[in-house]
């Protein structure tokens, strides 16, 4: 009998495995114990302590800037949601023609390009379109992270649709239903969980951009990321600790809601 391969079996992947584990992992959980710390130096633990995180709730600015954040996340996470769903059944749903391929690589275009180059051409479109209108305000920043965020949206349902059993959609076309109450009463259902996942992973994505963020925004539309940018450069707190132990929990509940939702309907 032929010996199966088993990586894991492999002379030094164990130890690799856990360096690279310490690497991404260390550094987090040193950021979150130092968020608790009573003292107001990072090089020195000075007893456990809330004032931190109590000062980050009671600073209006952190204020302004996470629920300016939620909205533009969550504007942007939606939208660009539907637009990957009817892209993705654009692609999914129809017989292999030339320039399919064409449309692939379109769509995903932005994940391929440098984060700074998108930047930067957005920056001179919206500058030229503030001259034009006049408009400045948050409908810029939705609609960069709206285009950015798609192709993030687009992979998990792209990829929940081509895994999809085509046969129920066929039956219910054998039984006289119409294209849309098959996508109502058939696709839509099995396809959720990818929409789901492609939601998240938009709003995640949108949640924590900064390069495109600081690019396009206005005066006075700092997002929470932005924010913690500007006051790293001056000077490090244990207060910017507190806010990122609170984005990383706000990224582990998100991350353990579509775990909980996706297995229930798996």
């Amino acid at each position: 009998m032929a010996k199966t391969f088993s990586i894991r079996r492999q002379r030094g992947f164990t130890t690799i495995a856990m360096a690279c584990f310490f690497a991404l992992y260390l550094p987090i959980a040193v950021l979150v114990f130092y968020s608790f710390n009573a003292g107001e130096s990072l090089a020195s633990f000075d007893g456990i302590s809330f004032r931190w995180f109590t000062k980050a709730f009671q600073n209006q600015q952190v204020i302004d800037a996470s629920i300016r954040s939620l909205q533009i996340a969550s504007f942007a996470a939606v939208v660009a949601t539907i637009a990957a769903t009817m892209a993705a059944l654009a692609t999914t749903r129809t017989e292999p023609y030339r320039g399919l391929t064409v449309k692939y690589a379109f769509i995903n275009q932005p994940l391929m390009i440098p984060e700074i180059v998108t930047a930067v051409a957005l920056l001179i479109f919206f500058a030229r379109v503030k001259i034009w209108t006049g408009y400045s305000g948050l409908g810029y920043l939705i609609a960069a992270h709206t285009a950015f965020c798609i192709p993030f949206a687009y992979l998990p349902i792209r990829a929940r649709l081509e895994n999809m059993d085509l046969t129920l959609e066929k039956a219910a076309a054998d039984l006289y239903a119409t294209p849309w109450n098959t996508f109502r009463y058939v696709t839509l259902p099995l396809l959720w969980p990818g929409i789901l996942a492609g939601f998240m992973l938009a709003f995640v994505i949108s949640l924590d951009d900064v390069v495109i963020t600081e690019f396009v925004k206005s005066a006075g539309q700092d997002t929470l990321p932005t924010y913690m940018l500007g006051q790293i450069r001056r000077s490090i707190t244990p207060e910017m600790n507190a806010i990122s132990t609170l984005f990383l929990l706000l990224s582990v509940c998100v991350v353990t809601v579509f775990f909980i939702v996706n297995r229930k309907r798996v």
